[in-house]
């Protein structure tokens, strides 16, 4: 029977009636007394010299407040980056400033050169467009290839050029020239991981609110970490000391990785709002987020596998360009080192592997984490290489994979991570069942009969999670500890609310928190409220990306309520004249071992609150208790994915025919949620494959400014997917057992496509090696073209 509360039940998001019923807030529905509104004049070239600034037109129109420049912000901390890395050579990374405001130069179309304060919207728009502003045009730099050569233009006057830093991780140099030098077969593959942008549903909104009363400032913002944003705001930008500095973050609308940073418009109006002393607010439109928003991925890769006679790999190497844009985001720097080159081993026990990433400074939009964050780019150079070695060799593809999985665990990678548990083989066994593998030659055969090509493509994906732990982290450059925290608050009534580090913007954690702590303490969920999102009532915590949720900030919860439960024993050990060591908590009831004694969890936590009527000496009055979780060790969720397509041979048209994912979580806390989460990631590693891109031309200029050039995919380009997560290997150094899942289908779908595509393709007798992301219709009908 299915559970119907507590860990394990599929219960409906609570949080969904308040979304579906137009009752949420977010940031945008929050509107303050006398507040002003900020309109961002925007540069658009990608690489100018700012010759001249003329605000005095704008200045004199109707309900101007203020105009500021980059001459407001002289002496001000710029943008921080909250992640070092040390290069190859033992030097740290180059961390060019990144101003509030453009000084002296522009870097990227969208850098933002003044920002207009007005008493409405449209004043502040109609008073930018009075600003006079000259720009010496200068070469924009946007193919990395082309930024690195001697005499390209320099993206920072600063810099030597416009390396950030070259990146070399993994085993020695002798053990991998070994490997190659003596390989029977290798297979080499040079590929694009495409650029994207997030496109979450709810774009930027920044409030800034200032109390010259107690000289205290508030910042409303779409955030996913909150505490963060305050303490790199406040202590590296604006000099604010943490308990003068509030952020809230309401309700988001998705963030997808692009609201974790720290963004130049959330300073700025808290900047605002204190110098003109009224509430300074910024919203965001859907062309401005294409162009501020930090994009993700946008690598270029060749990497290299080793076999020896019997088709088992003994070596791997990768030459990875990584753009950071025209400024380094607040992780981008760790996104295609720690977060990606650590993945390179995939689910495969390859005994030497190295990794090397040259990050590239460019004339475009910084470029940091996206769904994923580094393990997509991974899984996508992996297995496409694994297909193309397998295709190569002519042999099977799943065989070549399970002939090489890890089987063993703990598992030791070269690439310095150790995944503690996991079963790749029974992925691929759920996998196999799923999909039908020995009907496919006749879904084939029905598929070239309308005239159509069909292909069946496979991957296998490992990812690593948590992102932690603190002194781990912190030995590779993370300039702030990633562990969480959680405060159980237990009514007098009995009622609990939980304050979370962890923030939620669309993961639910209003409904499977609660069902963690309620099965902990056999109550109802309905008693369980969570609190998040506000600095000034949640514990400090780093916020939610990674798929950390649960298996750290959730841990933080189990060890408070831990807590909770051992002074309620106490508490119930004395109301029933018994030794605390025999007390039992079962189903929302305390008992006496043994015994017919019992006393309620409503009785506990009244006598907490009112030890008169139960003498309670030796016990401090009060049910409340914070635990901080510090994880022993990154989570590693795995699986297996398969996709089937049809091809148009006459257009080149790709259109989804099935899909399955089977994937090993953990622990699963609420069903439900998790398969929606898979879903959601692999409608957008879909969109990835087959649909979106971010393209600049030669000049910088962003040609996919908006949703008339960027793709972005609908209902009827995703088929009814097939999930399953019932292959669940518990993690072994969380409380829970759970591993992380809201990142595992935008990882792991891309290759499937992009391996499903090449497989239509060469059994139809065009010899195709490799098609970029994403996999237009142009891109194959060009490939089947030769």
């Amino acid at each position: 029977m299915p559970k119907d509360h507590g860990i394990g039940a599929a219960q409906k998001r609570r949080e969904d009636v308040r979304f579906l019923t137009g009752a949420g807030q977010y940031t945008d529905d929050i509107n303050t007394y006398g507040q002003a509104y900020c309109h961002f004049l925007r540069s658009d070239v990608a690489h100018g010299k700012i010759t001249s600034i003329d605000t005095s037109a704008a200045e004199a129109m109707p309900g101007v407040v203020r105009i500021f420049t980059g001459k407001d912000f002289e002496g001000i901390g710029g943008l921080p980056c909250g992640w070092q890395v040390t290069d190859k050579h033992g030097e740290p990374m180059k961390e060019p400033a990144h101003p509030v405001l453009a000084q002296g130069k522009v870097r990227h179309v969208g850098d933002p050169i003044c920002a207009v304060i007005a008493d409405t919207l449209d004043q502040a728009r109609d008073a930018a467009e009075a600003i006079e502003v000259e720009i010496e045009d200068l070469p924009a730099v946007v193919d990395m290839k082309a930024a690195l050569e001697s005499g390209a233009a320099l993206v920072h006057d600063d810099l030597a050029d416009n390396l950030c830093y070259d990146w070399q991780f993994g085993s020695d140099q002798e053990a991998v020239d070994k490997a190659f030098a003596e390989a029977a077969h290798v297979t080499t593959l040079e590929l694009v991981n495409n650029r994207l942008v997030a496109n979450p549903m709810e774009p930027r909104v920044a409030l800034g609110e200032y109390n010259r009363a107690n000289d205290e400032s508030t910042l409303y913002t779409t955030s996913q970490n909150p505490h963060v944003i305050r303490l790199l705001m406040g202590a590296f930008v604006l000099g604010i000391p943490e308990h003068k500095l509030r952020v809230v973050a309401p309700d988001v609308g998705g963030g997808f990785g692009t609201k974790i940073f720290h963004y130049a418009e959330e300073a700025f109006v808290t900047f605002a709002s204190r110098q003109i002393n009224r509430p300074v607010k910024w919203t965001s439109t859907r062309s401005e987020a294409f162009m501020s928003d930090a994009h993700g991925r946008d690598h270029v890769t060749k990497i290299e596998l080793a076999l020896d006679a019997d088709n088992n790999f003994i070596g791997l190497r990768t030459d990875t360009l990584a753009n950071m844009g025209a400024y380094l985001s607040t992780f981008s720097s760790s996104v295609p080192t720690w977060l990606h080159g650590t993945l390179m081993a995939g689910n495969y026990k390859t005994p030497a592997i190295q990794v090397n990433v040259k990050a590239v400074f460019t004339n475009t939009v910084p470029v940091d984490a996206y769904r994923g964050a580094g393990r997509p780019e991974a899984t996508f150079q992996l297995e496409r290489l694994v297909d193309k070695a397998a295709r190569e060799l002519g042999v099977d593809p799943i065989k070549l994979r399970r002939q090489n999985f890890i089987e063993s665990f703990p598992y030791a990678t070269p690439v310095a991570v150790e995944y503690d548990t996991g079963d790749y083989v029974a992925t691929m066994d759920k996998l196999e069942a799923m999909i039908d593998i020995p009907g496919f030659a006749a879904r084939r055969a029905e598929s070239e009969a309308k005239g159509k090509l069909r292909g069946l493509g496979v991957n296998c994906y490992i990812e690593a999670c948590g992102i932690a732990p603190s002194n781990l982290v912190g030995q590779l450059g993370a300039r702030a500890g990633l562990y969480d925290a959680a405060t159980v608050r237990v009514n007098a009534t009995g009622s609990i609310s939980v304050m979370v580090g962890a923030h939620s913007h669309g993961q639910g954690h209003e409904t499977a928190f609660p069902q963690v702590v309620a099965d902990m303490l056999g109550i109802d969920e309905s008693m369980i409220d969570i609190v998040h999102g506000d600095t000034s009532k949640i514990p400090f915590g780093m916020g939610t990306y990674g798929s950390r949720s649960l298996a750290v900030c959730g841990s933080a919860m189990v060890c408070a309520t831990e807590k909770i439960i051992n002074k309620a024993k106490k508490i119930a050990a004395h109301l029933m004249e018994a030794s605390e060591g025999d007390i039992e908590l079962k189903d929302g009831q305390f008992t006496v071992a043994g015994t017919d004694k019992s006393v309620a969890w409503g009785d506990v936590t009244l006598a907490a609150y009112v030890p008169h009527n139960y003498p309670l000496t030796e016990i401090e009055p009060g049910l409340e208790e914070t635990a901080f979780y510090d994880p022993a060790n990154f989570t590693y969720p795995a699986g297996a994915y398969a996709c089937e397509v049809e091809v148009d041979p006459e257009t080149g048209k790709v259109t989804i025919e099935r899909f399955a994912a089977a994937d090993d979580f953990g622990n699963v806390v609420n069903p439900m949620i998790v398969e929606g989460q898979v879903h959601g990631g692999l409608a957008q590693g879909i969109g990835q494959a087959l649909l979106e891109s971010c393209v600049y031309d030669s000049d910088g200029q962003l040609l996919s400014a908006s949703y008339m050039d960027y793709a972005m995919p609908r209902a009827g380009d995703v088929p009814f997917y097939m999930v399953d997560h019932s292959c669940a290997t518990p993690c072994t150094h969380n409380p829970l057992g759970v591993k992380g899942c809201g990142e595992a289908g935008a990882i792991g779908s891309p290759p499937a496509v992009v391996n499903a595509v090449l497989d239509a393709l060469n059994h139809a007798g065009h010899d195709v090696a490799h098609i970029d992301m994403p996999v237009s219709p142009h891109r194959v009908w060009q490939a089947m073209q030769g």
